[in-house]
């Protein structure tokens, strides 16, 4: 049996609450978390090409991690709709990632990330309940496909209710460790680990830290993940 550290965080564009733009502040709390994959939101910014938020150039330097490959938005882009993955070096042989486009209102999109006995799915949910739900049903499906019963779907729900728009994911274990928006006074529960019946949770929690509460509006989740 092992354990592999899944976390999701929403960087904000690497602005904290209110500015400056400061990433080395983001990648001091990747490093912190300690995490095998790390699911990430807003790397980039948000007009134009959308260059990248999150300096490429530093993530290894800084937090032993790398990006998984994939087709970015622009080429001066770091992630797609925003949404990136890291993975410690010893993964990288065996990781392949998809681009999942979503429904809704707005445009949207998620990343599959396929390991040899784990798939992770890196969302970022539209803000309108109903596309929402609908993003949920097909990531759902898809999960599914993809992953059979060894699948995580991980990131920014931004859904505040635990009874309500995520009806898509009954069967699954929805891990909610703690209140992670607003960072410097948390009380809403936005970003979750959804689970499948395969898998068991060893472990979950929020990384709460004085640099964290600083570093975005969000505070990054974590869970431990055993593989038989």
């Amino acid at each position: 049996m092992r354990t592999l550290r899944v976390a999701s965080y929403n960087l904000h564009k690497c602005r904290g609450m209110v500015g400056p733009h400061a990433p080395e502040r983001n990648l001091q709390v990747i490093a912190d978390l300690d995490a095998h994959v790390i699911a990430l939101q807003e790397v980039d910014f948000r007009f134009g090409a959308r260059p990248e938020a999150l300096p490429r150039a530093l993530i290894r330097e800084l937090t032993g991690m790398e990006p998984a490959p994939h087709l970015t938005t622009s080429e001066q882009s770091l992630g797609w709709h925003g949404q990136t993955v890291l993975i410690r070096p010893e993964l990288a042989a065996q990781a392949s990632v998809r681009r999942l486009p979503l429904p809704g209102i707005e445009p949207r999109g998620a990343l599959a990330l396929r390991l040899a006995d784990l798939t992770v799915i890196v969302m970022h949910l539209g803000l309108a309940r109903s596309s929402r739900r609908a993003q949920l049903a097909r990531l759902a499906a898809k999960a599914a496909r993809i992953g059979g019963e060894r699948f995580v779907l991980t990131g920014d729900f931004n859904e505040w209710h635990d009874d309500r728009g995520l009806e898509s994911l009954a069967g699954l274990r929805v891990v909610a460790p703690g209140a992670s928006w607003p960072a410097p006074f948390p009380q809403l529960r936005y970003d979750r680990i959804a689970v499948s019946a395969g898998l068991r949770v060893a472990d979950s929690g929020v990384h709460d830290s004085p640099l964290a509460r600083r570093a975005s509006d969000h505070l990054p989740i974590w869970a431990d993940i055993a593989l038989s």
